[in-house]
């Protein structure tokens, strides 16, 4: 997406991870303290070889700060090929049973060698759109 504004970014050996999260308010049911946001992530590689996004994981922490580990092969059920001066998006959804939370975690890569290392996911809160309440 051209013009995508992402206000999470964070770069590791030359593979920068960008991310825009949404709220989904047709999605979310805050009567059941159900609420449920969509990320939209982009992993760029600035370097000379391709690489290959391997494995994910995630940690998840709601508002109450209740932690959840998620990891798995790949993203969206692929493992994509991210060509030099290339670039891979995705959107993935993560439900809460509060209306805040955060996540972050790292990708394991895969170098054109076979060398795997591993590249962070910057943090990035799950929050309700508009203004918060001030605290007295």
């Amino acid at each position: 997406m051209i013009g995508q504004f992402f206000p999470y970014a964070e770069t590791t050996a030359g593979i920068t991870v960008r991310v825009a999260p949404h709220y989904l308010p047709e999605q979310s049911d805050p009567d059941r303290g159900y609420f449920v946001w969509s990320y939209h992530v982009r992993v760029e590689n600035a370097g000379t070889s391709p690489v290959r996004l391997m494995a994910r994981r995630w940690t998840i922490i709601d508002g109450m700060g209740r932690t959840e580990e998620v990891a798995g092969d790949g993203v969206v059920g692929v493992q994509p090929l991210i060509a030099p001066g290339g670039a891979y998006d995705y959107v993935s959804g993560c439900p809460l049973g509060t209306s805040s939370g955060r996540m972050h975690g790292r990708y394991v890569m895969m170098a054109e060698d076979g060398t795997r290392f591993m590249v962070v996911i910057p943090q990035f809160a799950l929050e309700l759109p508009g203004p918060r309440p001030a605290v007295h």
